[in-house]
């Protein structure tokens, strides 16, 4: 079969693809485990600066080759740099719809990951461990992305769950309300609470002595909620454009 005979049939297949409110709870709570494995990860090696000189290249070039595999032919998948790609040539309908489809807040979680998540978690120091240091920054990066992303997928399934009163709120340009729609505290609680327990139950099993449930619960209430509820409601208001 022909390579982009075989990338069109997979990318149909994806465009077939059918989220429900729980698909997308199912797939938040998959992504819970990469995170805080990557934070695992993470935390062996020091802050470790010389990384950093040359991670913008190294994230450029990685990314370039995960978009000749057709990584980004996934909507649930957004590059740190679009400008650096080509566009997909395969534009297929998606379950996204509207000009939201395309939100990208990458530069605001790579800014968020260095400024204020790295200090957070990492010690200082510099070990030499820079080539592991950047592949485990880009792992976590990207599950991170992808996770805050998926606010889209919920702005979606609730659109279609109640489209005439989500309509009256987009058609107002109600942020607020819309915002306040995606705010649900039982269930922002429940997800701090078991990020928490995962974080004890991942800890023992990868024999990792570092005790951070408190941080992660902190990473999920500062950032990444409220971040996956700013796509969320910035998707809703161009859902009819």
């Amino acid at each position: 079969m022909d390579p982009s005979e075989l990338r069109c049939k997979e990318c149909y297949k994806k465009a077939r693809t059918h989220y429900t409110r729980d698909s997308v709870r199912a797939c938040l709570a998959r992504l819970e485990d990469i995170i805080i494995f990557a934070l695992f990860e993470r935390v062996k090696f020091p802050l470790n600066p010389p990384t950093y000189d040359l991670f913008d290249g190294f994230v450029r070039e990685t990314e370039a080759l995960q978009f000749q595999a057709y990584r980004y032919d996934n909507p649930e998948e957004n590059p740190f740099f679009p400008e650096n790609l080509p566009a997909t040539p395969f534009p297929f309908p998606e379950f996204l719809q509207g000009s939201g489809a395309s939100i990208n807040i990458n530069k605001e979680i790579w800014e968020m990951y260095f400024r204020e998540l790295l200090p957070k978690f990492v010690k200082c120091g510099d070990d030499g461990n820079y080539a592991q240091t950047a592949f485990v920054d880009l792992k976590l990066l990207q599950a991170i992305s992808k996770m805050i992303h998926y606010g889209k997928f919920c702005g979606e399934v609730k659109f279609r769950e109640g489209r005439s009163v989500y309509e009256l709120y987009i058609r107002a340009k109600n942020r607020k309300a819309l915002m306040r729609m995606s705010t649900i505290d039982s269930i922002e609680n429940m997800v701090k609470g078991r990020v928490e327990r995962k974080v004890m139950v991942f800890g023992r099993e990868v024999s990792q002595e570092h005790d951070f449930k408190g941080e992660v619960s902190i990473l999920y209430e500062k950032w990444l909620i409220p971040l996956t509820k700013k796509v969320e409601t910035e998707y809703l208001l161009k859902r009819l454009d």
